[in-house]
């Protein structure tokens, strides 16, 4: 069979297990037929099953276990992240046009193996260091965190860079519970509020701990939420937040306004 065809019947076989799966025929937490099995039923390749299996984790429809086989995803709620230039707060700090609802609760979950812990200092990945303006490769303070709302599996992962002598200013951005309002608070009552910030939004691929971390496949793009925090007193970076989420479970929403060019009804251009 010619590539093309072998790409052709790849996505056939991708379409019908995702047909199979919207009808119930293999619920969520259970696992697809192993691949001989299903070379049998499709008469194809392992290859193109192969194949056919990495659409499905593509999509997040299922995931790959060691051991287990491949399992269906629970299907979670794809939530709205409203971007906008405003920063909220509420009773447990500032709100960054995140995809929470107003008192929903949301769990922390543990990090899995090889994902390093809660809070450590680390070599600094060079993107980070640019932003928060210290030597690539730098020790600085990163807290790690893996939330979701109530039930759900792992909605995002954030990691948070504090700079060194911010750290140096407010020790306590280091422990485990850093009281009310959380690091963004102790920050600013030490001298460097009100602060201000600045957001990046990019996709990518996810790193490989980043996946687990998630319980996602690799060939699965997340979003990044890149958030630059400025101090008032010195001007310069004290703090990166990075937050990544999974692909499938958010969309960005921007309401559009129109500019006074774009003004209805359209005025017909001067003759000349």
């Amino acid at each position: 069979m010619s590539s093309h065809g072998q790409s052709r019947r790849h996505a056939q076989i991708a379409a019908d297990l995702r047909r199979r799966i919207a009808a119930g025929e293999f619920p969520p937490g259970t696992k697809l037929p192993p691949y001989q099995e299903l070379c049998t039923t499709y008469r194809a390749a392992t290859d193109t099953i192969r194949s056919a299996i990495a659409a499905l984790k593509a999509d997040g429809l299922v995931q790959a276990i060691p051991k287990v086989g491949v399992i269906v995803r629970k299907s979670a709620q794809r939530r709205r992240i409203e971007r906008g230039n405003a920063v909220a707060r509420d009773h447990l700090g500032y709100i960054f046009g995140g995809a929470f609802e107003p008192g929903e609760p949301w769990d922390v979950h543990d990090l899995p193996r090889g994902a390093g812990p809660h809070r450590t200092r680390l070599p600094v990945p060079t993107d980070i260091a640019e932003r928060l303006q210290v030597e690539p490769g730098a020790e600085v303070l990163r807290r790690r965190r893996v939330t979701s709302p109530a039930g759900e599996p792992p909605f995002q992962l954030t990691d948070t860079w504090i700079h060194p002598d911010a750290v140096a200013d407010v020790p306590q951005v280091a422990e485990r519970e850093t009281g009310p309002g959380g690091y963004l608070d102790r920050l600013e009552e030490a001298g460097h509020g009100p602060m201000s910030w600045t957001e990046y939004t990019r996709t990518r691929m996810p790193e490989r701990d980043e996946a687990k971390t998630l319980h996602i496949a690799t060939s699965l793009a997340v979003l990044e939420l890149t958030r630059v925090g400025t101090s008032a007193r010195t001007g310069q970076p004290i703090e990166v937040a990075v937050c990544v989420i999974p692909g499938d479970r958010v969309e960005i929403v921007t309401e559009l306004t129109r500019a006074r060019s774009a003004r209805w009804p359209v005025k017909p251009a001067a003759k000349t």
